[in-house]
């Protein structure tokens, strides 16, 4: 694979690499070290980054509609502003990450560790939150209309001005202690 102009081999390092508004769609960076790299504003739709390490990465702004982000590691990563409308993150680690902003509309973020993430004013409108740890995460001003969060735990999170039309809180530990019906 090329990434501008440079060949890249799988499971390749590029830790601190400048890929500011690189072309990545559809790219395979499947297993990628890509810890504090640069991506702001870059085009990742539709690529595979399956347990990439993108811890402390600056995303920013970045298109990663459709990305498949299945175990990543993306503890505190910038995707402030980013589109994830329908990526797949399922047990992706996001613990202490920057999402505010972010369109999440339609991901799957089942079995996320969250813990510590800003979502604030992030758009979470039918996103699957299945079994998700959102401890002490702030929800404030966040759209999670018709979203799934059974089971996921709200311990400590702030939910103050966030949308909760239509959501699914079956088995959820709302941020009081308390189970909801």
């Amino acid at each position: 694979m090329e990434v501008n102009g440079y060949k890249i081999e799988p499971r390749a390092s590029l830790e601190n690499a400048n890929l500011v508004h690189a072309d990545l769609r559809v790219a395979d960076l499947s297993g990628a070290d890509l810890q504090r790299a640069k991506l702001v504003r870059a085009n990742l739709l539709g690529a595979d980054l399956t347990n990439a390490d993108l811890s402390g990465a600056d995303l920013s702004g970045a298109d990663l509609s459709g990305a498949k982000l299945v175990r990543a590691d993306l503890t505190n990563a910038d995707l402030s502003g980013a589109d994830l409308l329908g990526a797949d993150l399922l047990g992706a680690d996001l613990q202490g990450a920057n999402l505010s902003g972010a369109n999440l509309s339609g991901a799957d973020l089942s079995g996320a560790a969250l813990s510590g993430t800003n979502l604030s004013d992030a758009k979470l409108v039918c996103a699957k939150l299945m079994r998700a740890d959102l401890t002490n995460a702030d929800l404030s001003g966040a759209g999670l209309v018709g979203a799934d969060l059974t089971r996921a735990d709200l311990t400590n999170a702030d939910l103050s001005g966030a949308y909760l039309s239509g959501a699914d809180l079956s088995g959820a530990t709302m941020p009081d202690g308390t189970i909801h019906d």
